[in-house]
């Protein structure tokens, strides 16, 4: 393949940044076919106009069906709103495009299955939108856990705060709406089960507990309105490893701004990872001499890739648009057919039947089974 013909849905915050990775994705990995912005989609066609412009895409329109009919375009990034995913994604695999689309997969297991099984009919490469996967320092976790470097693993706990909803006084928009999930459980709680993923495996039950601190919020005509999403929630869950965990998720906390704090305790050591330091983990092992333990700071350099692909130095840092450019080498490679660090749609599918049965458990107040 020598060109990657692009197309993008949505110009919002994750559609800026689908498009700065398309932008930047060649060169920082010179290895990838070139790359060729064909088309952009907005519901407003001045704002896809603009955006197009401002993106570099050749084309801009309101009818995202319009992307899906040209032959121009091999992969499809939907970043919509949560709600439309199902909808979108299942339009370009069946048009025989491949598909980036943001997470959550969907708002629904079953729109989230229509999904997977659109992807098994059509033999197209479908991920989902987990970059924070793609830090160097999650892969460094992942592979000091495989090399059996804090020996097994008997509790992890994940936190997972921001301060996005924490304003009482903040009008009702789509994040308080029903239309577009639970709340905090499937708008970022997804990327929690997404590290518990690649790092750890899969959940094997959970019980679950979720909070709506504001019932209410004003509307910009005046009124109020009733919010239909819990901003708060608490998972407990025991990995098929045999692990116990806990899954703490608040997008009303104040001060807090992308905060992934990730412990993970061994039988002869801890992990701990904090996204707000995002270049960095901290391990601490068993059998030092008492007067010497504590715990060891690994910066995050080009002796963990890719972070050299982007930065020749240590210390220079890495960012958040940083990882979804590796995100975009990753889905290249995986449309390609080589090793791939990425999340499908069928891994995405155990996310979303994680989160039902969260919700089946906060509904029943009991202990689920991850089917």
């Amino acid at each position: 393949m020598e060109t990657l013909g692009v197309g993008l849905i949505g110009t919002g915050f994750m559609g800026k940044c689908h498009a700065l990775a398309w932008n930047a994705v060649r060169a920082v990995f010179a290895d990838l076919p070139r790359i060729r912005l064909a088309a952009l989609a907005d519901s407003e066609q001045g704002q896809a106009e603009r955006k197009a412009q401002a993106f570099g895409f050749a084309r801009a329109t309101r009818d995202w069906r319009s992307l899906l009919d040209d032959p121009r375009i091999d992969v499809v990034s939907v970043t919509t709103p949560n709600h439309l995913h199902a909808e979108m994604a299942v339009a370009a695999l069946e048009a025989g495009k491949h598909v980036w689309c943001e997470k959550p997969m969907a708002t629904s297991l079953a729109e989230a299955q229509l999904m997977l099984r659109a992807a098994e009919r059509s033999g197209k490469t479908a991920i989902l939108g987990y970059n924070y996967i793609q830090n160097p320092a999650i892969r460094k976790i992942a592979g000091l856990l495989r090399t059996g470097a804090i020996g097994s693993v008997s509790h992890v706990r994940l936190e997972m705060d921001e301060d996005f909803m924490a304003d009482p006084a903040a009008p009702f928009s789509l994040r308080s709406d029903a239309k577009s999930g639970y709340g905090a459980l499937d708008d970022f709680g997804v990327h929690a089960l997404s590290l518990l993923r690649v790092t750890l495996g899969q959940v094997k039950r959970v019980v679950a507990e979720m909070a709506m601190p504001y019932p209410t919020r004003r509307l910009a005509e005046g009124g109020e309105r009733k919010v239909g999403t819990h901003d708060i929630a608490t998972m407990l869950v025991e990995m098929r490893g045999g692990a116990s965990g806990m899954v703490a998720l608040n997008r009303a906390a104040w001060g807090r701004k992308g905060r992934i704090a990730l412990q993970i305790f061994g039988a002869q050591g801890t992990i701990t990872y904090d996204q707000e330091r995002l270049n960095e983990l901290q391990i601490f092992r068993a059998g030092a001499l008492a007067d010497e333990q504590g715990f060891a700071t690994l910066l995050m350099g080009p002796a963990h890739p890719p972070y050299g692909d982007f930065v020749p130095a240590p210390g220079h840092q890495l960012g958040f648009n940083d990882l979804k450019v590796i995100e975009c080498r990753e889905l290249i490679a995986r449309i390609l057919g080589k090793e791939s660090w990425t999340l499908g749609f069928e891994e995405g599918f155990a996310i979303e039947k994680t989160l039902d049965a969260a919700a089946r458990s906060f509904a029943k107040s009991a202990w689920m089974a991850v089917e």
